[in-house]
């Protein structure tokens, strides 16, 4: 009895060996593999023009050659092009995907099917995500900031710095350290933008309060009138406003320039180095913190005793 269920069993294991060996040396597999295998790579080979010569287009396309002298157009170009070439990556992406599924004969209508009932289970709790796209999508179409701007999100997490991308999900930013920010858009709450509008360069200078003024106006007006042939990021010939404040021994002279949007930081340390030169070759008294010291031996204010 035991004998015959061995042998049973041994045939069945050689029927199935048998089975399979014919199904994986059959013509029919082997010419399945390699029309899909040929299909596949056509697919691939396909969605990868397709991306490389879709974001030339686009490229091509909305790239424009009037600029404004804040460069507004360039940044809403900058902005649109890169969330264009993402969402082409996207849609080849997934147009590929279900080609090659496709391809290696799995039902397509059925897993769609299957997905659209758990993408709406799942999207009763993918509020942020739909709050994230919103946003994403007004702070483009408002033009609220874009590619290459230098902006501070949210006064109380303090994310600042360059924006490097713009996404329907995501903004990243470069902090001024080499930190990146990658900050959903739906938490972004409020906005300070320093590169839309001109920037103001103020260099406020402390002279001694002996210090001629207007001595000081006739050395510091011809220099600031050569700043704009040295600076391209001056808009026009900064203004000598003069006196701005007197407290102690310290007379306050200012000086005001307007720069491009966010390049005032690097016109004002010149400006501060080469008047502070200027005034200290001129002989003009700057205010520096002085300290006397006093012999408690001496008595001052007093008569010697006879």
């Amino acid at each position: 009895m035991a004998t015959e269920v061995l042998d049973t069993q041994v045939e069945d294991i050689t029927e199935k060996s048998e089975k399979a060996w014919s199904y994986f040396t059959s013509e029919e597999l082997w010419t399945f593999v390699i029309s899909a295998s040929v299909k596949i790579v056509t697919i691939l080979l396909v969605s990868y023009l397709v991306i490389f010569i879709g974001k030339r287009v686009i490229t091509r396309v909305l790239t424009l050659k009037v600029k404004t002298p804040i460069n507004q157009n360039e940044r809403r170009q900058q902005t649109i092009i890169k969330l264009l070439h993402s969402t082409l990556s996207y849609l080849v992406y997934f147009s590929a995907m279900i080609a090659i599924l496709s391809a290696i004969n799995i039902n397509i209508g059925g897993l769609l099917a299957g997905a659209g009932i758990a993408g709406l289970a799942i999207g009763f709790g993918a509020q942020s995500l739909v709050k994230d796209i919103i946003t994403g999508f007004f702070i483009i179409l408002e033009d609220q900031f874009g590619v290459g701007d230098y902006i501070k999100l949210n006064t109380t997490s303090a994310a600042e710095g360059t924006v490097i991308e713009i996404g329907l999900r995501t903004t990243k930013i470069l902090g001024y350290t080499g930190e990146q920010y990658i900050i959903p858009n739906g938490q972004i709450t409020d906005v300070i933008n320093y590169s839309v509008n001109n920037s103001k360069a103020i260099v406020d200078l402390q002279v001694g309060i002996g210090a001629d003024i207007n001595k000081i106006e006739e050395l510091v007006k011809p220099y600031l009138k050569s700043l704009p042939a040295l600076y391209e990021e001056l808009i026009d010939i900064p203004v000598f406003v003069g006196v701005q404040n007197v407290v102690g021994i310290e007379v306050t002279i200012r000086v005001v320039a307007e720069t491009k949007p966010y390049q005032h930081f690097a016109v004002a340390r010149a400006m501060r180095k080469d008047i502070t030169n200027i005034l200290e070759k001129n002989g003009i008294p700057m205010a520096y913190q002085k300290m006397m010291m006093v012999d408690p031996s001496i008595n001052l204010g007093k008569g010697d005793e006879a």
